[in-house]
């Protein structure tokens, strides 16, 4: 049974660095062909793909500028998790953050609907 777990602050204050981690077991991150993809929801809106690194290493983004530019998603596969950091933010970006175990890549679906595996997410709020 894979599982994900994400972790991490739940208070953020403006203009500061959110960053979250997702634990995963019962999977490798390095296993092919799985896309581990960070999602997110703020309130009273839909689901929103944020962005994933691939089993390879390969990182790919939102290509909304506004978030492409301050998103950034790596790995650590000693410890089997993978990261999100979110710069500058704003209270925008209080959201419910998600992370997700995908088997197709994304240039083929971004659709954050669409998952293998779910946790049970984390609130964030950005406040001061």
């Amino acid at each position: 049974q894979v599982q994900l777990q994400e972790s991490g602050p739940g208070l953020v204050k403006p203009s500061q660095t959110l960053s979250l981690t997702c634990t995963v077991s019962g999977d490798s991150i390095t296993a092919s062909p799985y896309y581990w993809t960070w999602i997110r929801q703020a309130p009273g809106k839909g689901l929103e793909w944020m962005g994933a690194v691939a089993w390879s290493g390969s990182a790919y983004y939102n290509p909304d500028p506004s978030l492409k530019r301050r998103t950034s998603i790596s790995r650590d596969t000693s410890k089997n998790q993978f990261t999100l950091q979110l710069s500058s933010v704003t209270p925008e970006d209080t959201a419910v953050y998600y992370c997700v175990r995908k088997s197709s890549p994304p240039w083929v679906s971004r659709n954050p609907n669409e998952y293998d595996y779910r946790g049970k997410g984390t609130l964030v709020s950005v406040s001061s």
